[in-house]
């Protein structure tokens, strides 16, 4: 019989890591840090049309965020990343950045979102950090 004891569900791998930041949280985040690279400020309502939800989501996410510490945001105002908030984010970019070059080099494709947003949660630093430098080698 094949040993099975290291196998869990998604949920069940999720759990072991004890995480504090969901995969919503890091698409908030993400987002956040992309428009505040384009020098824009950051509103709650341009952050729900960039990420296609409502506003009250859009603003009940960024108090999940605040709570984490990663960004400062005052009712009405604009959200903007605490230093924790900022290194996260520019890390979530990275590894968007990386997923997408390496999904479009062996696809042969030009525009890979939806598999990078779809896949990129699952993905630890170490093998992102491993697929750039196989990256840097081949392309």
């Amino acid at each position: 019989m094949a040993q099975t004891d290291n196998f869990y569900t998604l949920k069940g791998y999720s759990l072991l890591e004890h995480t504090q930041i969901t995969s919503s949280m890091e698409d908030y985040l993400e987002m956040i840090c992309r428009i505040h690279r384009d020098g824009q400020p950051v509103r709650i309502k341009e952050l729900a049309e960039c990420l296609h939800v409502k506003p009250s989501s859009a603003s009940k996410m960024v108090g999940n965020l605040r709570k984490q510490g990663l960004v400062c945001f005052e009712k009405y105002g604009t959200v903007s990343l605490t230093e924790d908030g900022l290194e996260l984010g520019e890390y979530l970019l990275f590894r968007h950045e990386v997923l997408s070059r390496f999904f479009c080099y062996i696809n042969q494709n030009s525009n890979e979102l939806e598999q990078v947003e779809k896949v990129e949660h699952f993905i630890e630093p170490k093998t992102v950090y491993n697929i750039e430098k196989w990256l840097d080698k081949f392309t």
